[in-house]
């Protein structure tokens, strides 16, 4: 796949319910999906899971979910900068419905999966927040839905805000190949938001085998970049301007694991 087909820049995707719109067939691989919505006030919008798990994860507003039974109320956040949200998990197989009295944009992530698990409420208070890196390579991981803080059956999803001038996604590593006890192979998606009207930042995508995924990208609010295979990082802040993206993996292994290997050439000196 070429470097113009994994980066995805805002509105390219965008249909009739979705101001971004990513599935396998898409992206061109099997399991990562992730769709942005956004509502109106007392808007609504009402999706079928299919074959796949999915999280409805507030980026700006609240809203409330509705499953069958179930119903979840998403207290939500102002925006993504502001702090960790709650979310709430629907299994395949289920009709969903969104509704937001005041409006807001929700991503809605997903992998296909075998397992039908139940519909729950991830709080936020729960969502386990991470510092990683030191110095210029400082960034805040939010781990809502990774394989040890959220049971899925394939779906991995975790946020992380850089601030502006900072590294992460560092030292560049990647997880394309299955090597149990070492690297899992995982599809990933990177979302894109900047704080600020004109904030930017940089992804980088480098090939791990010849004719792999090879891309630097310049991101925006919206902009998003498949990870297919390949190193990936960095990823890299406007001075002034923190960086928000929303990674999205799932991948064929048995074992729901988030294995990585670093690039031996960037291992050096690291913090």
């Amino acid at each position: 796949m070429s470097s113009t087909e994994l980066y995805i820049p805002r509105g390219t995707t965008a249909g009739a319910n979705y101001v971004l719109d990513i599935d396998p067939k898409r992206a061109g691989w099997e399991y990562c999906s992730l769709r942005i919505v956004e509502l109106a006030p007392d808007g609504t919008h009402t999706f079928t899971t299919g074959d796949s798990e999915w999280i409805v994860l507030p980026l700006e507003g609240g809203c409330t979910v509705r499953m069958a039974d179930e119903r979840f109320q998403l207290l939500g956040r102002e925006s993504v900068f502001a702090s960790a949200t709650d979310f709430a998990y629907a299994p395949r197989d289920a009709q969903v419905q969104i509704a937001s009295g005041a409006g807001g944009r929700f991503a809605l992530a997903g992998a296909k999966c075998e397992r039908r698990l139940p519909a729950r409420y991830g709080p936020a208070p729960e969502v386990p927040v991470e510092e990683r890196g030191s110095g210029t390579q400082l960034r805040h991981v939010r781990n809502f839905a990774s394989a040890d803080a959220f049971d899925c059956d394939k779906l991995i999803a975790v946020e992380v805000v850089t601030p502006g001038g900072n590294w992460s996604s560092y030292p560049p590593h990647k997880h394309d190949e299955h090597r149990p006890g070492v690297e899992a192979e995982l599809e990933e998606i990177y979302y894109f938001e900047v704080d600020g009207p004109n904030g930017f930042g940089y992804q980088r995508v480098s090939p791990s085998r010849e004719g792999g995924s090879d891309v630097l990208a310049e991101v925006r609010s919206g902009d998003a970049v498949l990870v297919p295979d390949g190193w990936h990082g960095p990823s890299i802040a406007q001075p002034g301007h923190d960086m928000y993206y929303l990674n999205v993996m799932a991948g064929p292994g048995e074992t729901r694991e988030w294995r990585i290997c670093f690039h031996p050439d960037h291992t050096e000196g690291y913090r």
